[in-house]
């Protein structure tokens, strides 16, 4: 855990994303919560991980996305150096997704 952003409104934040259940129910609080630069921003940092970590070169994510070589760097050092969370939310997601396949 990153000590330098836990504090007791972050919690709650996080209390409150936890809470969603449905992709409609993230739409509508992100939407009220951020502005769509913001939402914009950082679903494409994460789309970047998912290529860098899919072994992705820069300049097809470039390509890909959009987006700066600089974004893409500081989401390779989170990567490497970071605290996991974006591999464990890609395990996740990937375990999700073939357990729906299963259920088809």
């Amino acid at each position: 855990m990153n000590s330098k952003i836990k504090d007791e409104t972050v919690d709650f934040l996080f209390k409150a994303i936890l809470s969603l259940e449905t992709m409609e129910d993230c739409y509508d609080f992100f939407e009220d919560l951020c502005t769509v630069p913001e939402i914009k921003a950082m679903s494409q940092r994460l789309y970047v991980a998912k290529l860098l970590s899919d072994k992705c070169v820069y300049s097809d994510i470039v390509n890909k996305t959009g987006a700066s070589t600089a974004t893409i760097s500081r989401v390779n050092r989170a990567l490497i150096y970071g605290c996991d969370g974006y591999n464990l939310a890609f395990r996740r997601i990937e375990k999700k997704e073939k357990e729906a396949e299963g259920k088809e």
